[in-house]
């Protein structure tokens, strides 16, 4: 059998793959498994600084291998525990939680469906980049679930704004790229052999920031999002910008810019 996940890493960038392209990358316990594991390994990891996140074949991710679920309890009509559908439920959950503690940016390149889960996985990283055959939809909700699932109703009204948010999580409706890009929700708009190439400038210019200072980047933006007062975030910036400005990545940083070239970092 193949790896559900492949990662490569290169330079300081983890491209991390789903790759089930038969079950259009939908989320089956290998996968999920191996999603968890690969977030949660980043927590400490100096090495990776940016990862990139793509799903192989056509589409990004379908959400929950419902057929996959249903051979798993063998024709058995009689549904799982609340102890066994809670543990469930909370183990896909985990992944978008440590995708949004783990230190390092995070790249989705959205092509074909991103549905339920799969939309979960986009809305949770960092920047999103769409091909024209993007859509994108919180499928939950057409199959007699709640609309709420796996972080969209944190991520949602925060990234379009209530209204558009009720309206994809109420109906299940899919939103395409062009109108993804309209409300917010991506970044760009590429053909569907570019989107590899299109992360390029998002990388480079991550990777051209000091380790520290990016890493610091996105934990402050996760903090502001939810922050109580202007006062709290300001405290938050004033705080990594001292911690910067003492380590030896910000001497060469000042260094560089006046001698018109690019940092060499060592994180440090």
């Amino acid at each position: 059998m193949s790896q559900p996940l492949l990662i490569e890493h290169d330079n300081g960038v983890d491209r991390v793959t789903l790759n089930r392209p038969d079950s259009l990358n939908a989320l089956d316990p290998a996968l999920i498994d191996a999603l968890n594991v690969y977030f949660e390994s980043l927590q400490r990891n100096r090495t990776t600084r940016v990862v990139v996140l793509k799903g192989a074949g056509k589409n990004f991710c379908a959400g929950l291998d419902l057929k996959a679920a249903m051979q798993r309890r063998g024709g058995v009509n009689e549904p799982p525990s609340v102890t066994e559908s809670l543990d469930s439920q909370r183990r896909i959950a985990d992944i978008v939680m440590l995708m949004r503690r783990c230190p390092q940016p995070i790249i989705a390149l959205v092509q074909g469906a991103a549905a339920g889960g799969g939309f979960a996985l986009a809305l949770a990283a960092d920047i999103r980049i769409a091909s024209r055959s993007a859509r994108m939809n919180c499928a939950f909700i057409k199959l007699g679930l709640g609309g709420c699932d796996i972080g969209t109703s944190y991520f949602l009204p925060r990234l379009v704004g209530v209204s558009v948010a009720s309206e994809l999580i109420l109906t299940g409706r899919f939103i395409g790229a062009e109108r993804a890009l309209m409300v917010g929700l991506v970044s760009e708009i590429v053909e569907d052999d570019m989107l590899d190439s299109a992360a390029a400038p998002f990388i480079d210019a991550m990777i051209t920031a000091s380790p520290v200072g990016l890493r610091l980047s996105k934990e402050c933006l996760n903090i502001s999002i939810d922050a109580s007062s202007i006062e709290a975030v300001i405290a938050m910036e004033d705080r990594n910008q001292v911690l910067c400005s003492r380590s030896e990545d910000f001497k060469e940083g000042i260094t560089a810019f006046l001698e018109k070239r690019k940092p060499v970092y060592t994180n440090r």
